[in-house]
């Protein structure tokens, strides 16, 4: 428990230092801001992974499956890539969410800043849940596995989809019902008073509608990692760091996101590769080198084909 307790301390330490100190005042990211952060969490990250593998030598956690530390840091690093990279499409509805109830620039971290919070509470939950059913359950792993292929399959032959409308969706009717919302933004504040009745702001609406698609994004993304390890504490922080750079990575490629069209097939090809894996893992396992190979080599082949399509065109 000594590790879990250091580790979410420290995770707060970070938030708390992150809104009360580096961004204590509301203002304007620009990408040049936000690319600075996204290289220190993502240095932060690999360098958690070295820690894991201490973690692991010393046996300052449970290790019922005898992970080694060099496998520890690799499913570290091989979670955080799945993560980290399915949080692309995450970043187009953050993008749309934002638009959509015309949320001021200068207030979209402290938005991102409480989603934060939320997600880690439900992805700490739908964790334990997920690594409770697969150690039970030894044939959820099949389940896992095919409901992974069929998302990529899913996202494969989409058409023209309706374009998301968070102002249609289902979380803001229903919170339309269960309180007041005003359609004035009055600061950072995510409620106002108004003639005795305290209302929501835009703000506050777009914090709730962007936590919901997040437990969406999340039925994908949980048991992806699930297919790298069942081990709670690799599968939590690799994904918790990853939610920690997400902030950053928004404002850094919000706004450079067409560019990188070809990335889906990377997410596609990722999907079912550890789809696969967790179909046949009763029968072979791939070796984590394989694995986090795989995954890099399908992000950087979808980036550079990406890049080099957009320079053509």
């Amino acid at each position: 428990m000594t590790v879990w307790i250091v580790f979410l301390a420290l995770i707060f330490l970070f938030l708390a230092l992150d809104l009360g100190v580096f961004n204590k005042n509301p203002h304007i990211i620009k990408p040049k801001e936000a690319g600075i952060w996204t290289g220190i969490w993502v240095s932060l990250s690999f360098i958690f992974s070295i820690v894991v593998g201490w973690i692991y030598k010393n046996g300052l956690i449970d290790n019922p499956t005898d992970i080694t530390p060099s496998v520890a840091s690799m499913k570290f690093i091989t979670g955080y890539l799945i993560e980290l990279s399915l949080s692309v499409d995450n970043i187009f509805v953050i993008a749309v969410i934002f638009a959509s109830f015309k949320i001021p620039q200068k207030y979209q971290h402290r938005v991102l800043f409480w989603g934060i919070l939320g997600a880690i509470v439900f992805r700490g939950l739908m964790i334990f849940f997920g690594v409770i059913l697969i150690n039970k359950f030894s044939w959820m792993t099949y389940l896992f596995g095919a409901f992974l292929i069929f998302t990529a399959f899913k996202m494969l032959f989409k058409g023209d989809e309706e374009e998301f409308n968070p102002k249609k969706s289902f979380v803001y009717r229903n919170l339309r019902k269960i309180m007041p919302i005003t359609s004035h933004a009055d600061g950072e504040h995510f409620f106002v008073k108004r003639k005795h009745i305290t209302a929501a702001t835009p703000l506050f609406v777009a914090l709730i509608v962007i936590e919901v698609m997040d437990m969406l994004f999340a039925l994908d993304s949980v048991p992806a990692i699930l297919a790298i390890t069942s081990d709670p504490f690799l599968v939590f922080s690799s994904n918790i760091f990853a939610i920690l750079g997400l902030r950053s990575m928004y404002f850094f490629l919000a706004n450079m996101l067409e560019k990188f069209s070809y990335l889906e097939y990377s997410l596609i090809a990722i999907l079912t590769f550890v789809g696969i894996k967790m179909l046949i893992i009763h029968y072979y396992k791939f070796p984590e080198w394989v694995s986090l190979g795989f995954i890099a080599l399908s992000l950087a082949a979808g980036i550079l084909v990406s890049i080099s399509r957009k320079d053509k065109e």
